[in-house]
């Protein structure tokens, strides 16, 4: 059974392979690079969609395979960015982007053994 589950999450999810080329974007990406161009942008560079100094950054981190997490906030919505790379078989294939919609003020709870 095939089914897309992911498609239609309430967050962004985008896929690029391991040299920045957009593979992937979901409905909630496509939304929110709608004036970009929405869903159009697969195919092309990821970090022709970064302004400096996020593109420098971006580009390291295709190279070097590392994750990188943070808040923003814009128009008073915060969101929570999560860019971490994807792998097949063990083989480093890219990254994926998944942006979602976090309160502004949220609960914290920390967990010991």
């Amino acid at each position: 059974m095939d089914f897309n589950w992911y498609e239609e999450l309430p967050l962004a999810i985008t896929v690029c392979d391991k040299d920045g080329k957009i593979l992937y974007m979901n409905k909630k990406s496509g939304a929110t690079f709608e004036k970009y161009g929405a869903k159009d942008l697969i195919g092309n560079n990821v970090l022709n969609c970064h302004p400096e100094p996020a593109k420098t950054m971006l580009a390291e981190m295709l190279i070097n395979e590392s994750t990188n997490a943070y808040t923003i906030e814009k128009n008073g919505i915060k969101k929570l960015i999560y860019q971490t790379p994807w792998y097949e078989n063990e083989i480093y294939m890219g990254y994926v982007e998944l942006s979602l919609v976090i309160p502004m003020e949220m609960k914290h709870f920390k967990r010991n053994p």
